[in-house]
């Protein structure tokens, strides 16, 4: 009998805040570790951890941000959205509540990106997800 194969869940955080120029930035941080680019903060979900939970502490480890979640925004699932398995995420909105930006956990850097600034190599499906994101605020 074959044992069933799922999907690895994860959750990915679309940091709304300002930036440098003074028009809404995004957060974004640089990978450590492969596959490397610029990503949204973001990471597996812990066993017995609620989507809203993950979402918190994962922008927390990659951003040092606490932040507060305005919405879910949308899942995406595509089975080759990441090269080393079948993962599907959870993107919310936030908005950072407190701290200072600075990369940790498995971030290298740690950024704010404005729409027509975004960094050129970008990690997973996320440059589609930005996208999505930015034709459906206006």
């Amino acid at each position: 009998m074959n044992t069933p194969r799922n999907p690895y869940l994860t959750v990915d955080v679309i940091i709304e805040c300002g930036s440098e120029t003074g028009e809404t930035g995004i957060v974004m941080i640089e990978r450590k570790n492969p596959p490397h680019g610029w990503a949204l903060p973001g990471g597996f979900v812990d066993y017995r951890e609620s989507l809203e939970t993950a979402a918190i502490r994962e922008a927390r480890e990659e951003t040092s941000l606490d932040v507060e979640l305005i919405r879910q925004f949308h899942a995406f699932s595509d089975p080759g959205r990441d090269e080393r398995q079948h993962n599907v995420t959870v993107v919310f909105i936030a908005r950072p509540l407190g701290g200072v930006l600075k990369a940790r956990d498995d971030a290298k850097r740690a950024g704010v990106f404005c729409e027509n600034a975004l960094p050129a190599e970008i990690a997973f499906d996320h440059a589609d997800i930005l996208s999505d994101y930015f034709s459906k605020k206006y």
